[in-house]
C-alpha cells in the first residue's frame, strides 16, 4: 500500500522576505558572543539589531500588514518587484557594516544611500498601494477602509529612515565635538523616533485592540471565552466591520502630525545646539505617543494582556513614554553633549524596540502562516512558552542595568539579560514547526488537532526570573567586590540613634572633604558626587562601595553605625596613589576595629598577590608573533580617518608577565599613524572600557578642553587635527594619572615626513615603554616610584632577540625611535654599527654625506621624545640594538638584527 504525500506549500512572498530578519538575529547573538574581538564591536551590535532586524522587519510587516488594513492585497506578479527591494536593501546594510568596520567612507557612504533608496522606494510603494485601493473602492462602490489612516503612519516611517541614513553616514564620516551630538541626537530622532516610532504608532492602535481583546474603534474592552484563547478571527489584525463610529481613527492624524512636529523640532533643536529646543520637541513627540498609548494602556488595565505578544508589546509602550520622558529632562537641564544625547539610547533599543519586535513577531508569524484557529493557535502556545520568565528577566534586568551598579554586577545582569532575548529564536523556530506541522495536517484532509491552551504557571515563572536576577546579581557582586561581605564599622559601639549625612564631592584627584569627622555610634551615610572629569568610586576599608561614579553622577554610600577610624580611598588604578584618599574618624573612641587597616589595603585592595615571575630567557613559543616593527609609507590622500577603541584585555609583556592592558585597538601601543605636512587626521576616539579615558595627539595643534577631554565608558569623541610640523610624535592617554595609563598599555606615535627625507631599502619603528607588574594589573606604586620591572620596545621584552629583523649588507637602513615613558629615557645603540645620519626632534643632527665623515653612536631621547638614525652596515653578522641604559637593556629593551 502507498502513501501520497501531500505537496510542499510555496513560501509566500513575506516568508521569503522576512528571512532576512532571522539571518541578521543570528548574527546579533553570534557578535554578542565574540563581541570582545570585533572591530567596532558597540556600534556593530546596535546596529545588527536595528539597521538589520528592524529595518528588515518594519518593511516586510508594513507592507502586509497596509494591505490588510486597506482591505487591498496585490497580485503575486507585484512581489517580485517587492523582493528585489528586500534584496537590495540588505545588500545596503551589508556594504555600510562592511564600510564602517574597515574604516572606508566612501563604502559607508554607497551602502547609507543604497539603503536610503530602498526605504524612499518603500514609501512610494505604499502611497501607490493607498492610491490603487482607493480607486479599487470608488469602482466596486465600496466604503473606505476602516483603518486606511494607520497607512500613513508607515508612509511617513518609511519616508524618515533615508534622512536618519544621511545623519548615521556624516556621523562615520567624522564630526566635530561640537557637532557630534547634534547629529547623534538627528540619528536617533529619525531612525529611533521617526522610523520605528511612527510604524509602531500606526500598527499598534490596530492590532493591540484586537491582542488585549478591546474593541480598537471604541476603546471599549470586548469580551473573550478566554485569555489564552486565540480570537475568533484566524487574522486578529484584519479589520472588522464595525457599526460604532470610528473613535480611533479621528484620534490617528493628530496623532501623527503631533509626532511628525515634535520630531522636526527635535531635529532643529539638535542642529541647531539648542537644548531646550530639542527638549520641547521631544516633549511634543512623547505627548503625540500619550495620545497614540493612552487609549491602549487603559484598555490593557481593564482587559490585562495574556500572552507573551501584548505583554511584550506593552512593555515596549511603557519604555518607550519612561524613555521619552527622561530624554526630555536630559535635554532641558544640561548641556548638549554626545554623551547626553545617547544617553537613553540602551532603554531605547532594549526597552522598547526589541521587546517592541519580538512582541509582534510572536503574534504576526503563527498568524500569517495560517491553517486555521487550532494551528494558530498551537503557533502562539509555542510562542507563550515561559513567556512570563522572559518578560520579567528582561525588564527587571533593564532596570537594575540602569542603576549605579559595579562593572561585573552590570555583566552579570547583562548576559541574563540577552539570554531571555536570546530565546526567542529557538521558540520561534519551535513556533514555526507546530504551524507547519498542523497546516500539513489540513493540508492533507486531517483535521488539525484540537488546540488546548497549555497550562502557564505564571508565579513559578515570575519567582523563577527574580530568583535568577538575584542570584547572577549576588555572583557578580562577590566577584567584583561590591561590598556584600562589608566589615561591621561599629566595633561594638552602642548606637546613639542618630544620622549623620556628609557631602562628598569628587574633584581633581581628591575628596573634599578628605577628612570626616562622625560621633561614635551615630549612623553615618556619605553622599558622594563624581564633579571631575573621569569615572570615579568610593571604597572603604570596612567593605561599603559607592560603585563606578560616572562624571556628574552621584552615589549613596550607607556606613551603618561608626564605632572606628575608617579609611576611604578611589579604587580605580592609579587614582589612590594620586592622592584620591579619604578618613572618616570616629570622635569619642582610642582605637580602631579589628580588621580595618589604616594602610587603606581592605577588602578590595588587589596588589598583595605581587608581580608575577618573569624569566626574559625565556624563549616564547611557536606560535608567538612578533609586533612588525617595518614602518609603512604614508598612505595617499590628504585626510586620515580612525577609529580608536579603548578596550581593556590580557596580554603578555614578557614570557610569563601577563598583565590586564589598557590599550587603543587592542594592543599596548595602539596604531602607527602616518603622514605628510599639511594632512589631516581624524580619530573617532570609542571608550569601552571600566573607567574614564581620552587621547593626546603631541602632533597637533588644538585646543586642548574638548578634544583631549576625559570620556566616560560607552561614550566617544572625534579629534581632528593638522600636521603642522615634521617628525615623530607621541600619542597617550591624557587622563590622570596620566602615568599609570601610558604604563598600561595606552600610548602610540605618529610619524610625519620630512619634505627632505630620501628613500631607503629598509625602514622600522622602535618605540620604548616601561612595564610596571603588578598582581592582574599595572601596580601604581611601581609607577609613583618611577621602578620599572620591564623596560621594552614595541610592548613585549626582547621581542626582537626571538624574532630579529632581516637585512643584507650593504642596505640602507632607517630606524625611527620614539621614547613613550613614562619615565624611562632612552640612548638607542646599534652594537658594531656607526649612524651616518641623526635626526632629533624635528632637526638633522648628522647628515650623509658630510664632508668630515663625522658619525654618531647612540640617538638619545628623553620621555617623548622622538627621531629617526640611518646607517648602512658593511659585514654580514647579528647585531644587537638596545638602550645603552644597560639597565633597561637588561629589563627586556634590546633586540637583533640578522644581517646576510
Amino acid at each position: 500500500m502507498s502513501t501520497t504525500r501531500p505537496a510542499k506549500r510555496p513560501k509566500s512572498w513575506h516568508q521569503r522576505a522576512g528571512m532576512p530578519v532571522r539571518v541578521w538575529l543570528v548574527l546579533l547573538v553570534l557578535a554578542g558572543l565574540t563581541h570582545p574581538f570585533l572591530p567596532e564591536s558597540r556600534w556593530l551590535l546596535v546596529h545588527l539589531f536595528t539597521l538589520g532586524a528592524v529595518t528588515n522587519s518594519i518593511v516586510v510587516w508594513s507592507q502586509t500588514l497596509a494591505e490588510r488594513f486597506l482591505g487591498y492585497h496585490l497580485p503575486e506578479s507585484a512581489r517580485a518587484p517587492q523582493l528585489a527591494k528586500i534584496y537590495l536593501l540588505n545588500a545596503g546594510i551589508v556594504v555600510t557594516v562592511a564600510g564602517v568596520l574597515g574604516g572606508w567612507f566612501p563604502v559607508t557612504l554607497v551602502g547609507a544611500v543604497l539603503v536610503g533608496a530602498m526605504l524612499a522606494w518603500h514609501a512610494v510603494s505604499l502611497l501607490l498601494l493607498i492610491r490603487r485601493a482607493q480607486r479599487s473602492r470608488a469602482a466596486g462602490g465600496e466604503e473606505p477602509a476602516l483603518h486606511a489612516q494607520s497607512v500613513w503612519f508607515l508612509v511617513a516611517s518609511s519616508a524618515l529612515l533615508p534622512i536618519g541614513a544621511g545623519f548615521g553616514a556624516a556621523l562615520a564620516y567624522g564630526q566635530t565635538d561640537s557637532t557630534e551630538a547634534g547629529f547623534l541626537l538627528a540619528h536617533q530622532a529619525m531612525n529611533l523616533l521617526g522610523f520605528l516610532g511612527l510604524a509602531a504608532a500606526g500598527v499598534l492602535t490596530v492590532m493591540y485592540p484586537n491582542l488585549i481583546g478591546m474593541d480598537s474603534d471604541s476603546d471599549t474592552p470586548r469580551r473573550s471565552a478566554r485569555p489564552d484563547t486565540p480570537r475568533r478571527s484566524a487574522r486578529p489584525d484584519t479589520p472588522r466591520r464595525s457599526a460604532r463610529p470610528d473613535t480611533g481613527a479621528r484620534r490617528r492624524p493628530v496623532a501623527l502630525a503631533v509626532l511628525l512636529t515634535g520630531i522636526a523640532v527635535l531635529l532643529v533643536g539638535a542642529l541647531t545646539a539648542h537644548p531646550l529646543a530639542a527638549a520641547a520637541g521631544c516633549a511634543i513627540y512623547l505627548a503625540g505617543w500619550v495620545v497614540v498609548a493612552g487609549p491602549l494602556l487603559r484598555g490593557a488595565v481593564s482587559h490585562p494582556p495574556a500572552g507573551f505578544a501584548p505583554a511584550s508589546i506593552t512593555a515596549a509602550m511603557l519604555w518607550l513614554l519612561g524613555s521619552l520622558l527622561s530624554l526630555t529632562v536630559v535635554l532641558a537641564t544640561g548641556p548638549m553633549t554626545p554623551e547626553r544625547a545617547t544617553l537613553m539610547t540602551v532603554p531605547f533599543l532594549a526597552g522598547f524596540a526589541a521587546q517592541l519586535l519580538f512582541g509582534v513577531m510572536s503574534h504576526l508569524l503563527p498568524t500569517l502562516m495560517g491553517g486555521g484557529p487550532a494551528v494558530v493557535g498551537a503557533g502562539v502556545d509555542k510562542m507563550n512558552r515561559w513567556w512570563v520568565w522572559r518578560l520579567v528577566v528582561v525588564n527587571v534586568g533593564l532596570l537594575l542595568w540602569l542603576l549605579p551598579l559595579a562593572s561585573w554586577m552590570r555583566v552579570g545582569v547583562s548576559a541574563i539579560v540577552m539570554l531571555a532575548f536570546v530565546l526567542f529564536l529557538p521558540i520561534m523556530v519551535t513556533s514555526a514547526k507546530a504551524s507547519v506541522a498542523g497546516r500539513r495536517a489540513v493540508m492533507s484532509g486531517n483535521a488539525a488537532p484540537e488546540y488546548t491552551p497549555a497550562p502557564q504557571h505564571r508565579g513559578l515563572q515570575a519567582t523563577a526570573a527574580l530568583a535568577c536576577l538575584a542570584l547572577v546579581a549576588a555572583v557578580t557582586a562577590g566577584i567584583g567586590g561590591t561590598g556584600f561581605d562589608n566589615a561591621d564599622a561599629s566595633a561594638g559601639v552602642t548606637p546613639t540613634g542618630n544620622t549623620t549625612e556628609v557631602q562628598v564631592d569628587m574633584v581633581g584627584m581628591r575628596f573634599v572633604p578628605d577628612r570626616i569627622t562622625v560621633p561614635a555610634g551615630d549612623r553615618l551615610i556619605l553622599t558622594v558626587t563624581n564633579s571631575d572629569d573621569q569615572v570615579h568610586d568610593l571604597v572603604l576599608s570596612t567593605g561599603q562601595d559607592s560603585g563606578r561614579v560616572a562624571s556628574g553622577g552621584t552615589a549613596t554610600v550607607d556606613v551603618g553605625v561608626v564605632g572606628t577610624d575608617i579609611d576611604g580611598w578611589c579604587s580605580i588604578v592609579g587614582h589612590r596613589q594620586q592622592g584620591m584618599l579619604l578618613s572618616i574618624t570616629a570622635e569619642g573612641t582610642d582605637s580602631t576595629a579589628e580588621g580595618t587597616d589604616s594602610s587603606g589595603a581592605g577588602v578590595h585592595d588587589h596588589g598583595s598577590g605581587g608581580p608575577p615571575d618573569v624569566d626574559l630567557a625565556a624563549a616564547p613559543d611557536d606560535g608567538f608573533v612578533a609586533r612588525d616593527p617595518v614602518l609603512a609609507p604614508a598612505p595617499g590622500g590628504t585626510t586620515h580617518r580612525y577609529t580608536f577603541e579603548v578596550t581593556e584585555v590580557q596580554g603578555d609583556y614578557a614570557v610569563g608577565a601577563r598583565q590586564t592592558m589598557w590599550t587603543y585597538n587592542g594592543q599596548p601601543m595602539g596604531p602607527t599613524l602616518r603622514g605628510r605636512l599639511g594632512d589631516v587626521f581624524e580619530i573617532r576616539l570609542v571608550n569601552n572600557g571600566t573607567m574614564g579615558h581620552s587621547i593626546d595627539f603631541h602632533a597637533g595643534m588644538v585646543g586642548p578642553d574638548e578634544p583631549m577631554r576625559t570620556i566616560d565608558p560607552g561614550a566617544e569623541l572625534v579629534y581632528r587635527f593638522r600636521a603642522e610640523h615634521s617628525g615623530i610624535w607621541l600619542y597617550h592617554c591624557a587622563t590622570a594619572p596620566m602615568a599609570v595609563h601610558i604604563a598600561a598599555g595606552m600610548f602610540g606615535a605618529v610619524v610625519i615626513d620630512p619634505p627632505s627625507l630620501t628613500p631607503v631599502d629598509a625602514e622600522y619603528l622602535v618605540v620604548q615603554s616601561d612595564v610596571y607588574l603588578g598582581d592582574g594589573t599595572v601596580d601604581a606604586d611601581k609607577v609613583v616610584a618611577a621602578a620599572p620591572d620591564l623596560v621594552v620596545f614595541n610592548g613585549f621584552a626582547n621581542q626582537y632577540v626571538h624574532r630579529p629583523l632581516r637585512a643584507k649588507v650593504g642596505d640602507r637602513i632607517r630606524v625611527w625611535v620614539l621614547d613613550a615613558g613614562p619615565a624611562e629615557s632612552v640612548s638607542f645603540h646599534v652594537v658594531g654599527s656607526q649612524f651616518d645620519t641623526v635626526y632629533k626632534e624635528g632637526a638633522y643632527l648628522l647628515r650623509a654625506g658630510d664632508p668630515d665623515r663625522g658619525g654618531a653612536q647612540a640617538l638619545d631621547l628623553a620621555v617623548a621624545q622622538g627621531g629617526f638614525v640611518e646607517m648602512e652596515i658593511l659585514e654580514p653578522g647579528t647585531y644587537t640594538f638596545l638602550n645603552h641604559r644597560m639597565f633597561d637593556a637588561e629589563h627586556g629593551a634590546k633586540g637583533m638584527i640578522v644581517v646576510e
